[in-house]
């Protein structure tokens, strides 16, 4: 049996969390979930500025290096560009518990994000062959306002998903982000959606609950 929905620790850390420091809590809780029977873990926060490198990132989509510090992060994908006004969260579940089928995970947790935007007032949508979130930009063009992210160790979830809330989208230059050169960078603020970062947890929090349903148990 999964675990029950209550026995998921929601954390929401304040200010601007070091990249380096997330990544080592994070891998160091997925480690004591397998080994110690820890509870899941969804964990919001925002960084500083910072580029982190996935499994398959590519050093020509690099185009401006120096210009932030650059991480290698242990994930899937490419470049992905973290800094504030932009909602990390980095979601630890058992799949040993809860399907073992990563596909699954990935598709349900794009619905998930596509569903807390439904619920701030923007049609966001999937793309074929695109991992991400996407909706229409202020100037009608297809744009990419979340990411998707995700490692999976012994069953168990680590990183997650970036959500674009205000974040300074002129630092999105510094990359090709996630190896699509093609569409641009959006956000809630470039969306004129007032959102701010609390509208948004609050947003995650309602549709969490059908994110957990939604995904198979053994």
């Amino acid at each position: 049996m999964a675990p029950p929905l209550s026995s998921i620790e929601w954390r929401v850390s304040p200010g601007l969390t070091d990249y380096a420091a997330a990544l080592a809590a994070m891998e160091a809780r997925a480690a004591a979930i397998r080994d110690d029977g820890a509870p899941e873990l969804v964990w919001l926060l925002e960084h500083p500025p910072v580029l982190t490198a996935g499994t398959s990132a590519v050093s020509d989509e690099l185009i401006e290096p120096g210009r932030f510090p650059v991480h290698m992060s242990g994930r899937g994908g490419r470049y992905t560009y973290h800094g504030p006004g932009q909602r990390v969260g980095y979601v630890l579940l058992d799949l040993a518990a809860r399907g073992r089928d990563v596909r699954c995970y990935v598709a349900r947790l794009e619905d998930w994000l596509i569903g807390t935007l439904a619920t701030l007032g923007v049609d966001a949508r999937k793309a074929l062959g695109r991992i991400g979130i996407w909706v229409d930009d202020a100037q009608g063009r297809e744009a990419k306002i979340g990411a998707i992210g995700v490692r999976v160790r012994r069953w168990v979830t680590l990183h997650g998903f970036a959500l674009n809330v205000a974040p300074d989208l002129t630092h999105f230059d510094a990359i090709v982000p996630c190896g699509i050169a093609d569409y641009p960078v959006t956000s809630l603020a470039a969306l004129a959606r007032g959102a701010a970062m609390n509208d948004v947890d609050q947003a995650l929090a309602e549709g969490f609950g059908t994110f957990i349903q939604s995904l198979g148990e053994t």
